[in-house]
């Protein structure tokens, strides 16, 4: 059996295909999952989230999407980096609003003396290799910056098959250039105004449920789980309490999910616990 998701309806039936996005196709056989790397690729003690090293390691294993956090430095340059501060990683308490690049771009992480990435070098080394799901972090809603983002995108062949995790304040100008993450009563919402179409968003949550899931299929909206370590450290999730949530996701009939690398193990073949 195969599973192909396209952009403009979720139909379930079995195994990740590369045809998902239009990729050329490479059918994974360790797994039956759409999987998305969390903050920026697969992370262990030698390679720092969103970094080179991280989205590399991503690709190697197999991973169909990355998850990347979009930041803008105080000299306007967009950069990847999830933590508003440089604390993490790079030992250094200031702002990323409050650096300029040329400063940022000295900073050596202390897990293998990675660097900080501009957007657009993700971009281009993500073309032909791997899909992206941008998580916007920019505060405001300047157009011109936004339409750079779309603009950076379309050049690297990237935008069309794009996810991302907006804000309030930018959804006006994303909507029907990149895939919006939503909930149901958002969507539910979305339906009812002039022009709506599903294959403007998508459906996103760490809670949702089977009936959740046989709705966004029946109306053709593609549905995507989270599984990352910052929900289950925020409710001091006991190892079985994590095994039980992640198999209740599964049973859902969610085929797509956006996961921490260390819970990967997860969803191999065959995998139940």
């Amino acid at each position: 059996m195969s599973l192909k998701i396209f952009l403009f309806a979720v139909t379930l039936s079995g195994t990740v295909s590369g045809v998902l996005y239009g990729q050329s196709a490479r059918t994974y056989q360790h797994r039956n999952y759409f999987l998305i790397a969390h903050r920026g690729g697969i992370l262990d003690s030698s390679k720092a989230e969103n970094s080179l090293p991280a989205l590399q390691a991503a690709v190697k294993g197999g991973y169909d999407m990355v998850e990347v956090d979009l930041r803008l430095t105080k000299d306007s340059e967009l950069i990847i980096q999830h933590d508003p501060d440089f604390k993490k990683y790079y030992n250094v308490n200031r702002q990323v609003t409050d650096m300029t690049w040329n400063e940022i771009s000295k900073l050596r992480s202390d897990r293998g003396g990675s660097r900080v990435l501009r957007f657009e070098e993700v971009l281009q080394y993500c073309s032909g290799k791997i899909q992206l799901m941008i998580d916007n972090k920019i505060t405001g809603d300047d157009t011109v910056l936004f339409q750079r983002v779309v603009d950076l995108m379309e050049k690297y062949g990237l935008r069309s098959q794009a996810l991302m995790i907006g804000t309030e304040a930018s959804t006006p100008f994303f909507t029907g250039k990149v895939k919006l993450s939503c909930t149901r009563q958002q969507l539910e919402e979305n339906m009812l105004k002039p022009g709506y179409d599903p294959a403007q968003y998508y459906l996103f949550g760490a809670d949702l449920t089977k009936d959740d899931v046989e709705w966004a299929k029946l109306n053709s909206i593609m549905a995507v789980g989270v599984v990352n370590e910052w929900r289950y450290k925020r409710s001091k999730a006991t190892e079985e309490e994590i095994v039980q949530d992640v198999q209740r996701l599964k049973d859902t009939g969610l085929k797509c999910f956006q996961i921490d690398s260390m819970f990967g193990h997860f969803f191999m073949k065959g995998e139940k616990r």
